[in-house]
């Protein structure tokens, strides 16, 4: 199997803003499946934490552990804009520090259009 020009983007954000970095994702360009655009899928969950010295949450006490009901996102992102997306998501994104997975897209075909011949 080949790799494609695609990769997938995974991160979670308080559900609060999840709307909010969906839409400037898309904007962005990602979420782009052949004629179909803003594709993601989300699933919810408990994100955990602590804010140390020196740190600005925007969720959270120093010291103090946190527990926020989060989204982990998942989409599809093409190479060639693939930074520009990261800074949109960042630019939505309400934490201080933001945990973003990269994962490589590898090449399956697509499904046969209906009413396709065989």
């Amino acid at each position: 199997m080949k790799e494609s020009d695609y990769v997938t983007i995974v991160f979670t954000v308080p559900e609060t803003h999840a709307n909010a970095v969906r839409e400037a994702m898309g904007r962005a360009g990602a979420g782009k499946v052949g004629n179909y655009s803003y594709c993601s899928y989300s699933v919810k969950g408990t994100g955990r934490f602590m804010p140390n010295k020196g740190s600005d949450p925007y969720i959270g006490t120093e010291g103090v552990i946190e527990e926020v009901i989060e989204e982990r996102i998942e989409t599809v992102c093409n190479r060639a804009i693939l930074e520009h997306v990261l800074e949109e998501i960042k630019k939505a994104h309400p934490y201080e520090e933001t945990v973003i997975d990269i994962y490589p897209v590898y090449e399956i075909g697509r499904k046969q259009a209906r009413g396709g011949h065989s």
